[in-house]
Parts: C-alpha cells; sequence; structure tokens
C-alpha cells in the first residue's frame, strides 16, 4: 500500500475515534442558541473581571444587549482572600494561599435564576528578601486567576441546557 493513503487513512480514523468520544480541544465550545444574545451586570462595569468576561463573550460571538427579554449574566463582587500555608523557621510566612471567589448568576426571563460560584486557589510563595519583585508576582497571578475566573464563567454558560 501507499505510504501516503496509509497516514490519510490513519488520521481519518484518529480522528472519528476522538470526534466519537466528545474530545474537544480547550477553550473550543459553543454556547447554547439561547444565549448568544446577553445582558452582563456588573457592580463595577470597569473592574477587570467584568473586562474579562465582556472579552470573553465577544470571543465566542456574544452580542451584548440591553433587550428585555435577553437573559442577564449578573456578576457579583469578585474577593480575594490569603491563608497561611507555611512559615520560615523565624515565624515569617514563606506561603500563601491565594482564594478568588466570585458569585455569579443567570437570569433568563420565564424560568428561575441559576446561581454559581466559582472559587480558585493558588499557593503564592513569598520571599521577604525580594518584596518588589514579589508584589510584581502576585499582581501578575492575580490578573492571570481573574482571566482563569472570566474563561470558567463562559465555560460553565455552555454547559447550560
Amino acid at each position: 500500500m501507499n505510504k501516503t493513503f496509509i497516514s490519510v487513512l490513519t488520521a481519518t480514523l484518529l480522528s472519528l475515534v476522538l470526534s466519537s468520544c466528545g474530545f474537544r480541544l480547550k477553550g473550543d465550545y459553543q454556547l447554547p442558541p439561547s444565549l448568544l444574545s446577553l445582558h452582563l451586570q456588573s457592580p463595577d462595569e470597569h473592574s477587570e473581571l467584568s473586562r474579562l468576561v465582556t472579552h470573553q463573550l465577544e470571543r465566542y460571538q456574544v452580542s451584548l444587549d440591553n433587550h428585555p427579554d435577553t437573559p442577564v449574566l449578573r456578576l457579583g463582587k469578585d474577593k480575594f482572600e490569603r491563608g497561611t500555608l507555611s512559615l520560615f523557621s523565624t515565624g515569617q510566612v514563606a506561603e500563601y494561599e491565594l482564594i478568588y471567589t466570585v458569585s455569579y448568576q443567570l437570569v433568563v426571563k420565564g424560568s428561575e435564576a441559576q446561581r454559581f460560584e466559582l472559587t480558585i486557589r493558588r499557593d503564592y510563595l513569598d520571599d521577604p528578601q525580594s518584596a518588589q519583585a514579589k508584589s510584581r508576582e502576585r499582581a501578575q497571578l492575580l490578573r492571570e486567576i481573574r482571566n482563569e475566573a472570566a474563561q470558567k464563567i463562559v465555560y460553565q454558560l455552555s454547559q447550560i441546557q
């Protein structure tokens, strides 16, 4: 047999097996048609989370409007907490756990509001000798956590029937 034919056959069979088991690339999902138009409400319209959720929704071609029949995605206040995970022998904190929590709900006209809460946890090493560098690292970590939260919110919307 021809090598090209075998390669094409193998690729075809592999793609059939992967698609039949429900495999999808990360971030490759579709929102239900009823959610392709949303109204986004947030306690702070200019917050980083609101901006990131808006960006994620636009990425999936969701139109954001304020029509009375449009489903409403209400973001709650997000909050960061910091807990101690470990200490140096001197008693100073060596490692923190950052806990990010945001609640949100989806309100569709004619049905009860669906409430969700999302919690993301990250470990964060603290070195008192390099406070300025750790401050920048912590700020970057917080941005990444918010971005992950925005992605997870839109993913959760894609799972709603």
